[in-house]
């Protein structure tokens, strides 16, 4: 690494991209660098930052903290934990085997084969219902929020209701918005608003909130491992007895670089 420069590694899980940064302290990226390296035009160009810090509970192989591409900073991204995962595997020369994080959502357990990574996300469940903006939203809380409708969009509707839902004064820390078609018992179309960051390709906590919410209200039935196709491709997610959400799906290394600290 150049003198006042920082290394970055360019990761994505299903085109949801992410700046991946081995950091010792919370600040080594302030939050407008973040945004400067977020900036598709002007910079690396990612839906967020990630910093793969020091973990704070004994036995973790790190822990996660994420800077969305507007420099707000979310409890949990599980298309991003994937990444991590998977970055902290190839700098060990670890091609397949079990990693846990801390994040600002709890300890989070992956495991690693090869591109793809399974996360027990932990309890993900559906919270209540809501009508906003002229939908039925289902809530869903999978360490961070979500609003979940099955009332038809199209894309310019998406565009148009799901910054107004992320920022409605309902949500007193915002909220994820996702727009869902449920195709047959084991799969779910999603496209997902997401908090900070707008339309994105994926979203593992969406996904998860989903699956799990879709259960809770009788659109899937329970048992089934469901497939989520996002814009971006597709998540398999399976819920546990206890409400544990399982989340599989691939992370890809892409390039490495630096940029002036």
């Amino acid at each position: 690494m150049a003198e006042g420069a920082l290394d970055f590694h360019k990761y994505e899980g299903l085109g949801n991209d992410f700046v991946v940064i081995e950091a010792a302290r919370d600040d080594a990226v302030t939050l407008d660098l973040a945004r400067r390296l977020c900036d598709r035009r002007l910079g690396v160009g990612a839906d967020g930052v990630l910093l793969v810090l020091p973990g704070r509970t004994a036995g973790t192989d790190g822990r996660m903290v994420v800077i969305n591409a507007d420099g707000s900073i979310p409890e949990m991204c599980g298309n991003g934990l994937r990444c991590v995962a998977l970055h902290v595997a190839r700098s060990r020369n670890l091609p397949t085997g079990t990693l846990r994080f801390d994040t600002d959502a709890g300890e989070k357990r992956c495991e690693v084969a090869g591109n793809i990574v399974t996360i027990d996300m932990g309890v993900v469940k559906h919270t209540g219902d809501v009508s906003l903006e002229g939908f039925t939203w289902s809530l869903g809380d999978a360490g961070n929020p979500h609003a979940i409708t099955i009332m038809p969009a199209d894309r310019s509707t998406i565009e148009s209701v799901g910054p107004r839902v992320e920022k409605h004064a309902h949500f007193s820390n915002g909220t994820n918005v996702e727009f869902a078609i449920v195709k047959s018992p084991t799969e779910i179309d999603l496209i997902v608003w997401e908090r900070g960051v707008g339309i994105t390709q994926a979203c593992g906590t969406g996904a998860c909130a989903t699956a799990a919410v879709a259960i809770a209200k009788g659109w899937v039935p329970a048992g089934n491992e469901v497939t989520v196709n996002l814009l971006g491709g597709p998540l398999t997610v399976r819920m546990t007895p206890e409400g544990h959400a399982i989340m599989r799906g691939p992370a890809n290394f892409v390039f490495r670089g630096s940029v002036p600290a």
